[in-house]
This record gives structure tokens, sequence and C-alpha cells, in this order.
């Protein structure tokens, strides 16, 4: 139930998120192009925004095996092996979001100490930078289930 919640989650985010961006873009094209006039945060919020679809989307393409893969020498294995295989890398993977995550919880707290604000909005940079290990933890969680996945 929680896992049927979190996935609804993550993909309402997803779309709520590429809306957002699409709607920004197009509303900054008719304002620049009829109106002769913009609003000087708009690539700013766009450019954040897809940082979050991104961080978001790293962790759904794994949920769905979205990525791209090269499986050729591990196709020619028995099936065994290739959850070795599959097991092995998915470790891996968890080390990177392990560490990557660290980073990011560093990186966030330095610019909650900083108190640096976004250049062109009214938002702490912390905030906007939360999104580092938000998403390297929900992609950590993906990973996991890659290995207790049995199929």
């Amino acid at each position: 139930m929680l896992l049927k919640r979190l996935n609804r989650l993550e993909e309402h985010l997803i779309a709520l998120l590429l809306a957002a961006m699409t709607l920004i873009t197009f509303s900054q094209v008719i304002a620049r192009y009829f109106f002769n006039s913009g609003a000087v945060w708009a690539l700013e919020l766009t450019t954040y925004l897809f940082a979050w679809l991104v961080l978001f989307g790293m962790s759904y393409g794994v949920r769905v095996r979205g990525h791209i893969g090269v499986d050729v020498v591990t196709r020619l294995l028995s099936n065994k092996w290739q959850r070795i295989f599959a097991i092995v890398a998915a470790l891996l993977c968890i080390l990177y979001c392990v560490l990557i995550f660290i980073g990011g919880l560093e990186y966030v707290y330095k610019f909650y100490e900083l108190g640096i604000g976004a250049e062109d909005l009214p938002i702490k940079q912390w905030i906007i930078y939360s999104i580092l290990p938000i998403g390297f933890l929900l992609l950590f969680f993906r990973f996991v289930e890659v290995i207790f996945n049995k199929e």
C-alpha cells in the first residue's frame, strides 16, 4: 500500500513538473512574441523544475526498467548468473546513491548555512537543491527494489 502511494506520488510529481515547465515556457513565448515582455524569473524556475524532473525521472526509469542497458554479454549467461550480475550492478548503484546522497546533504547544508537565495526567485537555494538528497534517496530505494524483485 505504501509502495503504491509512493509510485503514484512519483508519477504525479513528474507530471506536475513537466506540465509546469510547459506552461511557463509557453507563457514566455506568448509574452515575448505578442506583448514584447516576459518574466525574468521564468528561465530560472524552468531550469530548477527540469533538474527536479530529471532526478525524479531517474528513479522512475529504474522502477519501470526504462533505462538503456548493454546486456549483450549477460544474455549469454544462465538465469542464475544474470541475476547475480544484476544484483552486483544494483549494489554498485546503491553505493553510488549513498555517496551522492551524503554529498548532496552536505551541499544543501552549506547553502542552508549561507542563506543564499535564488537569483531571480524569492526562495532559498538550499530548498531548490534539496532535490539532490531526495532524488538519490528515492533512487537508492528503487535499486533496493531491483535486488529484492524476483523477476
